[in-house]
């Protein structure tokens, strides 16, 4: 039986998502919080596909699956939430998202959704990252040395770390660190991307960032 992981605050949602997936052979491990999500949910975990709320208590579900992605977790995303707007769901695939349902939903669907996303689910799990992205104190840590991040440092570098040794171009690490429709200058970017530099050298980084002049970055 294939194992999905859940991170839904709401009781009577989980209720509904545990039942549902369960109906359908798929077993379900249940977060509440983002913090509990990233302790449970690691690339070892073996789960086929994730599904998350973006209002969580202690942080952003996209934030949570950035954090999630840069510690190596494959597994494909659905968001599950009551915000539909364009931009909303346009932000859930910038920080990683395979899918997006909005609340409140079909029971049928939802099904149908996450057993899609399981049928393409890596079956190998990736090697865990040397470096922690925390997605509730918004930091970076490596052994005991940490540091805090705003953010968008926090969504740059998730993005940078989920893609390890890969050119990440300029366009795609603006859409992942800024709303939708923002206009974001080209030293404004690499302003950021010099402070993550120094961020990575304090933590002691094994990896460093690389600059692909006029292309985009590279971590490793």
């Amino acid at each position: 039986m294939a194992t999905v992981g859940l991170c839904e605050d709401d009781p009577q949602v989980r209720r509904v998502v545990v039942e549902a997936l369960a109906a359908v052979d798929l077993d379900v491990a249940v977060a509440h919080r983002a913090s509990e999500a990233i302790r449970e949910f690691t690339p070892d975990a073996g789960l086929r596909a994730l599904v998350l709320d973006i209002g969580l208590p202690d942080g952003d579900g996209r934030d949570l699956c950035q954090a999630l992605r840069a510690s190596g977790v494959t597994a494909p995303v659905l968001f599950l939430t009551a915000r539909g707007g364009v931009h909303e769901v346009v932000a859930g695939f910038g920080a990683g998202g395979d899918d997006y349902l909005v609340k409140p939903f079909a029971v049928a669907e939802l099904q149908a959704r996450v057993a899609a996303l399981v049928r393409r689910a890596p079956t190998a799990p990736a090697s865990p990252r040397a470096l922690h992205l925390d997605a509730e104190r918004f930091s970076v840590r490596r052994g005991d040395k940490e540091e805090r991040l705003t953010p968008t440092e926090f969504r740059l570098l998730a993005t940078l770390l989920a893609r390890p040794g890969e050119v990440v171009r300029r366009r795609e690490l603006v859409a992942a660190a800024w709303p939708v429709g923002a206009v974001v200058q080209a030293n404004t970017l690499d302003s950021y991307m010099r402070r993550i530099r120094r961020l990575l050298e304090q933590v002691g980084s094994p990896d460093e960032l690389h600059t692909a002049r006029g292309v985009g970055f590279r971590l490793g």
